[in-house]
């Protein structure tokens, strides 16, 4: 059938290279050369040897042209041509011809051989020119929507990207989600385990993932945490129970207290604040226990930043693993398998002043006697301990008084009268620390919650004068501490933790105990407490113990998971902290967080979430990460009343900096061509149904 032409006639002669077959250029049996010419009718083409004709209307007769150049372009980088590819070419040209394409637009070449992906022999790559616009856009914006009809390739080609990123090392893990709203989130009404009840819900995910990597390295990959597919709703569960400590700069506070913009302490050790805080409702729990005896209670979704020592020795970055993960896997032969990242320096609190020196303080809580019955005495064996609690107390005069006792008198002046109180006892008073006694002392809140400086300068106090380094043949220094008071052991332990290290506390019971020269018993159980330190700190003051120390250096403080146990069921809550490793400090000292990091999030079939769903999912974004959410807003599935968060965010976010909205339609459709038709008719009925709604509006009567 030819048409009758409409505007200026021309013709146009295009030689096909010898190095390209004519049957690569016109298809098997010329089905190439059919789809041209059924594409431009009223164009007369013309094949003989290796040059092809056309003739025709102006304006049809240059798009043949562009378009067999186009198809060179591609045949040159030895791409095969297919008939769909023929027609998306000529869509292409036909769309910048019309003015609907950019300036300097895409052209069909340049989207046909950018190449995602290759696995077994198949190379996943953008077919239509929207598709292209859209994969550029995963790559240039941190956050992209892709909105669009089914078939348009969104989430194959996001799946695609975040193989690629993973690959080229760009994150370190593949999250996978979608709402189960099918049955209403209501999974445990379904028959089976949590997987087989949510495994038909993310099966597209899945048969996706078997198209882009060797299916056997899956579950290695699943196992290892590297690719994780769950459902939206278990998504949002990464939660601790509401009673949970947090530290912030003011002291630990219940995790269920915090709000937005509080702060809490990073593992830098600095505040960093909360950006999100999200009740979760009611959790199984799981109580997570280090080797050192700190423990802290999660659900089983929680995130822990971990390492194995294989991590270790090949200097690879930290994994993310949720509690549930690491449950049954803890042991790696004989060792623990999972290191837990330690504080990179003390914790910063706010600088307070104290009434007394804090090493004065050490000393005194270690070797002083606090009864206040007599006046404040001191015993050790050391005499520079001695001239040194001198040196810091001003006013009070340190007298030896025989074998390893001194005094500590108030150092008087001509005209004092005689019942003026010893400086110590009025601080010890002040203190709250007077009366005590060796099972009953502790250190002063104020101390406690101090510059790094001040709890060093007490923990080398109490270090010098009841601890000391443990040496051992080919291993490092440790150092020891024991006490009889179970309070001064937990802030001793406290102090070591807030400094960046660790401590290990056993009993000493006083019946096994062996007597001292006073040949009296023991009354009370000894806590021995072991103590290992971050470089660069020094436990101690005293030369003789400083020494033997720093010959031997103190190791390295290290902490690993040892156990992982059901521990009930509690109201739980989530937070987001603006930390760069979003960690932040928890029960003990330990160090978790609920962000993800260094991962490539898809969020599919984002159309059935809820706006607050849509705001949770949007703010787990965390550093180094990329999210596309993929969505088609005509097909929400969503009970009754519910609005869509893919329709809100779209007005939300609109014009926000490095969040893209990338938009498909039927013509990007890459399933069989009838779909496309199809849902072109469908947005056809919903238009003309709308306008039928508008007109018996406007027709409908007004009552009076």
């Amino acid at each position: 059938m030819t048409q009758t032409p409409t505007g200026p006639q021309a013709r146009a002669q295009i030689s096909i290279p010898a190095k390209h077959p004519m049957v690569t250029v016109l298809g098997s049996g010329d089905s190439l050369l059919r789809v041209i010419e059924r594409a431009f009718p009223g164009t007369d083409i013309h094949v003989r040897g290796n040059e092809i004709s056309a003739v025709g209307d102006e304006h049809e007769v240059s798009l043949v042209q562009r378009l067999l150049d186009e198809m060179l372009l591609v045949l040159r980088t030895g791409q095969p041509m297919t008939e769909d590819a023929v027609e998306r070419s000529i869509a292409m040209l036909r769309s910048a011809g019309d003015g609907e394409g950019e300036e300097g637009a895409e052209t069909p070449a340049t989207v046909l051989t950018q190449n995602i992906l290759s696995n077994r022999g198949r190379t996943i790559r953008p077919k239509t020119l929207n598709q292209k616009r859209y994969v550029d856009a995963i790559d240039q914006h941190t956050v992209v929507f892709g909105i669009g009809p089914a078939g348009t390739g969104k989430t194959y080609l996001a799946m695609a990207k975040a193989v690629q990123a993973l690959q080229s090392k760009q994150v370190n893990r593949i999250i996978l989600t979608r709402p189960a709203v099918e049955a209403g989130e209501r999974l445990g009404f379904l028959p089976g385990t949590l997987y087989e009840k949510i495994d038909p819900y993310l099966r597209p995910l899945y048969d996706a993932l078997h198209d882009m990597l060797d299916p056997d390295s899956i579950p290695r990959l699943m196992a290892a945490g590297t690719i994780e597919v769950a459902p939206l709703a278990y998504m949002r569960g990464r939660a601790q129970p509401v009673f949970s400590k947090v530290l912030t700069p003011d002291g630990w506070r219940p995790v269920g207290d915090l709000r937005v913009g509080d702060l809490v302490t990073g593992s830098n050790g600095e505040p960093t604040p909360v950006l999100g805080v999200y009740p979760q409702g009611e959790k199984d729990i799981y109580r997570v226990t280090a080797q050192d005896g700190s423990w802290t209670l999660c659900c089983g979704e929680h995130l822990w930043t971990v390492r194995t020592a294989s991590d270790r020795r090949r200097d690879k970055p930290w994994r993310v693993l949720e509690t549930q993960q690491m449950i049954g896997n803890l042991r790696a032969a004989h060792a623990r398998r999972y290191e837990l990242p330690m504080l990179t320096a003390p914790v910063r609190y706010p600088e307070r002043e104290v009434p007394m020196d804090p090493y004065a303080l050490g000393l005194l809580l270690g070797d002083g006697c606090l009864t206040g019955s007599t006046t404040p005495s001191f015993s050790s064996g050391d005499p520079e301990l001695a001239r040194m609690l001198e040196s810091v107390l001003p006013g009070v005069v340190v007298r030896h008084k025989r074998g390893p006792d001194y005094v500590l008198n108030r150092e008087k002046s001509p005209g004092d009268v005689v019942t003026l109180e010893n400086p110590v006892t009025g601080v010890l008073r002040k203190l709250d620390l007077l009366g005590t006694r060796s099972h009953t002392k502790f250190v002063p809140d104020e101390y406690l919650r101090n510059s790094a400086d001040v709890r060093l300068a007490v923990l080398q106090g109490l270090l010098d004068a009841d601890g000391g380094p443990v040496t051992q043949r080919d291993r490092t220094c440790r150092v020891q501490y024991s006490t009889t008071s179970i309070l001064l052991r937990d802030d001793v332990i406290s102090l070591v933790q807030s400094l960046g290290g660790v401590a290990y506390t056993r009993r000493r019971m006083a019946v096994a105990r062996r007597r001292g020269k006073a040949l009296a018993g023991h009354n009370y159980d000894a806590h021995v407490v072991d103590i290992r330190l971050p470089e660069g700190i020094a436990p101690f003051r005293l030369a003789r113990k400083l020494d033997v120390y720093t010959a031997s250096g103190g190791g390295r403080p290290m902490r690993f998971i040892d156990s992982i146990e059901p521990a009930g069921r509690e109201e739980t809550v989530c937070i987001q902290v603006a930390a760069e490793d979003s960690l932040y400090v928890t029960d003990n000292y330990l160090l978790t967080h609920n962000t993800l990091n260094d991962a490539f999030i898809i969020l599919d079939e984002a159309q059935n979430t809820s706006p607050e769903q849509m705001k949770m999912f949007l703010t787990r974004l965390g550093f180094e990460s990329k999210i596309v959410i993929t969505g088609d807003v005509t097909q929400v599935d969503l009970p009754g009343g519910t609005k869509s968060g893919l329709r809100q965010v779209q007005e939300i976010l609109a014009g926000v900096d490095d969040v893209h909205f990338a938009k498909l339609d039927s013509t990007d459709v890459v399933r069989h061509k009838l779909v496309g038709r199809i849902v072109d008719a469908y947005e056809k009925y919903d238009a003309t149904q709308g306008e039928r709604e508008s007109d018996d509006h406007q027709r409908r009567p007004r009552r009076r």
